[in-house]
């Protein structure tokens, strides 16, 4: 297990490397940056690994000073948590055994804009608005688009394989990523090519992505970039069923449409399916066409744009929200805001197509029993990708958070008795982390190999993906 306290030198010696000004010991800090969005009362299980802080806050400005901070932190053993806006979910950045807390949003610059090569180049603490911004510019923008635009980095959304509201058409997070740099736990700095396909061994930018920093600190990644769309189409159809929809959604898939914007979303008030189609005329009108006779061969009634459009408006606005009421707020200031609401929990499960439709039926079977029910059934970017809001119907505060999280497990271990995976879309954290065994099975023996390798000290984001 990894050293719990830092002596004194090592804080000194990182302030010789980064500068006092970005080395931070005091207890606000120490807080603020000692987690991520998610709290102890959702964590289900998980509630033991928010009892440690960080011993100390260290903000690279630079590659080698990542490097430099690695060195150091392996030399004495020392966790290591790489932090980039803090904006996850599942508890990734938890600091569990304490140590550094690695910020790098001082990492913030958009290297190389390449219009030629439909790629640009960018520091890890880049946010995805900024580099929005960036791009439009040259007529380009990300492909990848969630809800945390405002707010969430490049490295973050790379660390989780993130998927967003452009995922129909360009896939997660990981999908977009051309190459990396990033520093190893010794601290050495390994790059990968910036092309788009290799045959010589393995892919090394995967070992990164989706893996929550257990490997190394990503500093710079090369991503594809989009050009912004001669043409947008939204289109809204509802249906009388969840099948219905869905049947639909997976027949555009095995025809080849794929819209930009993939949403079918069930909730008490109806189902809808929300569509956005981008890219040169010919082809959205082409996409469109087809995908609303197919709409219409399931059952599929046109609402217009009207609902997709104001959904599409409003995607952005509870990143907004966060990030003035609590991003780098406290810890308990960003908990406070799930004080009188009530229980729930989001989950987001990947199963083959032909699985879906029978997993849902099974929920609604295992909740029936337990007091808990979905208020909304989704898919999200694929047909494959199905999540659900489930809640409390009844009962006292703590019995009530107890079935939920009882439930909830229940529900995850299904998806991956059914041969899904049980979070497409936030990674794991310590939320899940208890999960991981039974979803990777021997594959699990393979990363921890992996980790040992590259990692003997465990220095890097320890506790987490079940290492």
């Amino acid at each position: 297990m990894p050293n719990a306290t830092l002596p004194e030198s090592l804080i000194n010696s990182l302030a010789e490397v980064l500068g006092r000004e970005n080395v931070l010991t005091g207890p606000y800090d120490l807080d603020r940056y000692s987690g991520d969005a998610l709290s102890p009362t959702r964590a289900f299980g998980a509630e033991d690994s928010f009892e440690r802080l960080a011993d100390v806050v260290a903000r690279p400005g630079s590659t080698e000073d990542v490097s430099a901070v690695l060195k150091l932190a392996n030399e004495s053993s020392t966790p290591v948590v790489p932090f980039g806006a803090g904006t996850g979910v599942m508890g990734a950045t938890v600091p569990a055994f304490g140590g550094i807390v690695l910020d790098l949003q001082r990492m913030n610059k958009v290297l190389a804009i390449n219009p030629t090569d439909m790629t640009t180049e960018v520091e890890a603490g880049v946010v995805l608005e900024d580099l929005e911004n960036a791009l439009s510019p040259h007529g380009l923008m990300p492909g990848h688009d969630p809800y945390s635009v405002p707010i969430a980095t490049v490295g973050g959304a790379i660390s989780t394989n993130g998927v967003g509201y452009r995922a129909g058409a360009h896939g997660p997070m990981g999908d977009q990523v051309v190459a990396l740099e990033a520093v190893l736990p010794d601290g050495r700095v390994m790059s990968t090519r910036a092309v788009p396909n290799q045959s010589a061994g393995p892919s090394l930018k995967h070992l990164f992505i989706g893996s929550e920093g257990v490997f190394g600190v990503i500093t710079k990644a090369t991503v594809r970039v989009f050009r912004l769309p001669e043409s947008q189409v939204f289109c809204g159809v509802a249906f009388d069923s969840f099948d219905q929809g869905f049947n639909a959604a997976a027949e555009m898939f095995a025809l080849g449409v794929r819209p930009t914007l993939v949403d079918l979303t069930e909730e008490e008030e109806g189902i809808l399916f929300h569509l956005l189609f981008e890219g040169f005329r010919e082809g959205v009108q082409a996409n469109e066409k087809r995908a609303m006779a197919v709409c219409a061969q399931f059952g599929g009634r046109p609402v217009g744009p009207g609902p997709t459009v104001a959904y599409w408006e409003d995607r952005r606005q509870s990143a907004e929200n966060y990030k003035v009421s609590a991003l780098g707020k406290p810890r308990s200031v960003r908990w406070s805001r799930w004080q009188g609401r009530r229980d729930f929990d989001y989950l987001h499960l990947g199963l083959p197509i032909s699985k879906v439709l029978e997993y849902r039926k099974q929920c609604d079977e295992i909740m029936s029993q337990s007091g808990i029910r979905a208020v909304e059934y989704a898919i999200w970017s694929r047909p494959e990708l199905f999540s659900m809001l489930i809640v409390s119907e009844s009962g006292a505060a703590a019995d009530s958070r107890e079935r939920l999280g009882r439930t909830a497990e229940k529900l995850l271990q299904l998806a991956l008795d059914m041969g899904g995976v049980m979070e497409y879309c936030h990674g794991v954290g310590v939320k899940l982390n208890h999960l991981l065994a039974r979803e990777m099975g021997v594959g699990q023996d393979v990363v921890r190999a992996l980790k040992l390798a590259l990692d003997p000290n465990n220095i890097m984001n320890p506790g987490k993906l079940g290492l």
